[in-house]
């Protein structure tokens, strides 16, 4: 007995094809939205951070981090630890040590209990616990600011520095290219590698980088 055989025709084959074809365009569509908010998000932050310095140095006439009369001029933390900042280089106008510290006495460190005692930034008062007290980006990495003689590339210029780590590569171009130059190694905005010895040109997009911003 003869059986018919039946199977997809080149018309509804072509139709699965463009739904396919649909669909992976919509999660690529998607998913690239989600890379722009997140590059947008990253770089309000670091914006962020100098509206944060000069508000304080307008307000106090010193800089956040270095304020040796910040005991005067801020209230007091959540708990006992102490806003002030001890040393001779205190009220140097300089921001003291690394920007992703987590060192309760650098500088770079308390500059976030100033200016979030300040009303200038929300998060911890309290420096009892360094790893939630320090600001984290959209990307995961630790948010920080120091001044440009301490941050991690020596090739930027202006006072200080904001910066991010954990940052893609492609995020990194997305950023020079909308707020400066598209070059990596040159300009307001630069990107670092792990462990390399200076700012990358031309950032891969699937490496990460620390991004720093100059103000």
């Amino acid at each position: 007995m003869k059986r018919n055989q039946s199977g997809f025709t080149l018309i509804e084959i072509a139709i699965v094809l463009v739904i396919i074809g649909l669909l992976l365009g919509g999660v690529l569509k998607g998913q690239e939205l989600i890379n722009s908010a997140k590059v947008k998000n990253l770089t309000n932050d670091l914006k962020g951070a100098s509206v944060m310095v000069y508000s304080y140095q307008d307000k106090f006439h010193a800089v956040p981090g270095d304020d040796a009369a910040a005991a005067t001029h801020l209230p007091a933390p959540s708990t006992s630890s102490t806003v002030s900042v001890s040393g001779t280089s205190a009220g140097n106008g300089v921001i003291g040590g690394v920007w992703n510290s987590q060192t309760v006495t650098d500088e770079s460190f308390i500059f976030w209990q100033h200016v979030r005692l300040a009303g200038l930034s929300q998060g911890e008062t309290s420096t009892a616990t360094p790893a939630t007290f320090v600001p984290h980006s959209t990307f995961g990495g630790q948010l920080g600011v120091t001044s440009s003689v301490n941050g991690p590339i020596s090739t930027m210029t202006g006072p200080f520095v904001a910066c991010a780590d954990n940052v893609p590569g492609k995020a990194v171009k997305q950023m020079d290219a909308n707020l400066d130059d598209g070059v990596g190694n040159t300009g307001s905005v630069q990107a670092i590698a792990a462990a390399a010895a200076a700012a990358a040109a031309t950032p891969a997009d699937d490496t990460l980088y620390t991004v720093c911003m100059s103000f």
